[in-house]
C-alpha cells in the first residue's frame, strides 16, 4: 500500500502525524509526506519521503496537491486538520482520504476551517472524556493513542521537584516567560524552559535553578517533570496527560483557550493568570504531594490515553478503515 501523509509545515501541526506514519512504514507499506520544507528534517530522520509540492511553504491548498497524486498515485491520503486543501484534493481524485486530529476538536474562528461536514472518518487523538461533546457524538472517529514526538537529543534531567516552561514555537514573549520564571523560581523548584522562538540570552540573567535552552526534546523530558506550565499547544497538553503529569496553562490564542478550560474541567491543572504571584500559588498547589487531586486527575487521563489503540494497531486495521 502506498499512503500519502500531509499536513501544515510546523511542529504543531506535522508531529502529531509522525507516530502514525512511521509506524505505516514500518509495517512495510510506502509512505510519502507533503509538507513545507521547515518540517522536512524529522520526517526525513524518519524515513518519511518529505516533499514540498508545488510552491507551498507553509499551507498546502488543492491545486498544489492535485499533481502530487497524479504523479504517486496513493492508495490512502491522511490530512491533518490543517490543511481542508489535501482533503479536497484527495476527493477531486477520488483517492480514500482520512483526517488526522492534533488534539481536541478546535473551535471556530481561530483561522482554521473545521475538518467537519464531508463524511470523511477522523484519526482522532484526543481522550473521549476531554473531547469535544458534539463532536464524539457526530464525528465518524477512529480513536487513536496519541504519542508525543521530538527529534531525539541527550539531556540531562534536573533534581527534584523539577518544572518543565515552554510556550511553543509561536507564542512566547520575553516579558511572559520572564514573568513565568519569577514565578516558578519562587518555588524554588528546579524549571527548564524552552525559549522556542527566543533566544535565551533575551531573558537576561537566571537564578541558579532556572536552565533555558532555545530547544529540548519534549518527547523525552515530559516523563520527568512533576509539573508542566504552558501555552495551552495540544501538542503539550496531549504530552503531558500521556505522561500523569498535572499541568499549569497560560493560553495565548488558537485553540489554547479551549484546551485549557478543558484540562482545568477535568481537574488535571489549572488556568491561571498571567502574574508572578498566580504563578507561583498555583505551581505550588500542583507540586503538592499529599493527595494531590491534579495529579490524581491528570494520571486517570493517561490510563484513558493508555488504552486508545496504538498506531500499530490502527496500521492492522487500516485495510477495513479505508473509507
Amino acid at each position: 500500500m502506498r499512503v500519502l501523509f500531509a499536513s501544515l509545515a510546523s511542529v504543531g501541526h506535522t508531529y502529531p502525524l509522525i507516530p502514525l506514519a512511521t509506524a505505516v512504514r514500518a509495517a512495510g507499506h510506502e509512505v510519502h509526506f507533503a509538507a513545507g520544507e521547515a518540517v522536512h528534517a524529522p520526517l526525513a530522520a524518519s524515513g518519511l519521503r518529505p516533499f514540498r509540492p508545488a510552491d507551498s511553504f507553509y499551507e498546502i491548498y488543492a491545486e498544489d496537491l492535485a499533481p502530487e497524486l497524479t504523479r504517486l498515485r496513493p492508495d490512502l491520503v491522511v490530512h491533518e486538520w490543517g490543511l481542508p486543501g489535501a482533503a479536497a484534493a484527495a476527493a477531486e481524485a477520488g483517492i480514500p482520504g482520512i483526517w488526522h486530529g492534533f488534539g481536541r476538536l478546535f473551535p471556530a474562528g481561530i483561522g482554521l476551517e473545521l475538518p467537519t461536514g464531508d463524511g470523511r472518518p477522523h484519526f482522532d487523538i484526543c481522550p473521549p472524556s476531554l473531547q469535544d461533546p458534539d463532536f464524539l457524538a457526530t464525528g465518524n472517529r477512529i480513536p487513536l493513542r496519541p504519542l508525543p514526538y521530538s527529534p531525539s537529543e541527550s539531556w540531562e534531567a534536573p533534581a527534584k521537584p523539577f518544572v518543565y516552561l515552554t510556550l511553543g514555537t509561536a507564542f512566547g514573549t520575553t516579558e511572559l516567560l520572564t514573568t513565568a520564571i519569577d514565578g516558578l523560581a519562587a518555588t524554588g523548584a528546579h524549571v527548564l524552559v524552552a525559549t522556542g522562538r527566543l533566544a535565551p540570552e533575551e531573558l537576561g540573567e537566571l537564578p541558579d535553578h532556572v536552565t533555558a535552552r532555545s530547544w529540548v526534546p519534549q518527547a523525552q523530558v515530559l516523563p520527568h517533570a512533576d509539573v508542566v506550565v504552558h501555552h495551552g499547544g495540544s501538542g503539550t497538553t496531549l504530552g503531558a496527560l500521556g505522561a500523569g503529569i498535572p499541568q499549569l496553562l497560560l493560553p495565548q490564542g488558537a485553540d489554547q483557550f479551549g484546551n485549557a478550560d478543558a484540562i482545568d474541567a477535568a481537574g488535571a491543572g489549572i488556568r491561571t493568570g498571567e502574574t508572578a504571584e498566580e504563578i507561583t500559588v498555583n505551581v505550588r498547589k500542583l507540586l503538592e504531594p499529599k493527595e494531590n487531586s491534579y495529579r490524581e486527575a491528570a494520571r486517570a487521563v493517561a490510563g484513558e490515553i493508555a488504552d486508545l489503540p496504538s498506531p500499530e494497531e490502527i496500521v492492522r486495521r487500516l485495510p477495513e478503515l479505508i473509507p
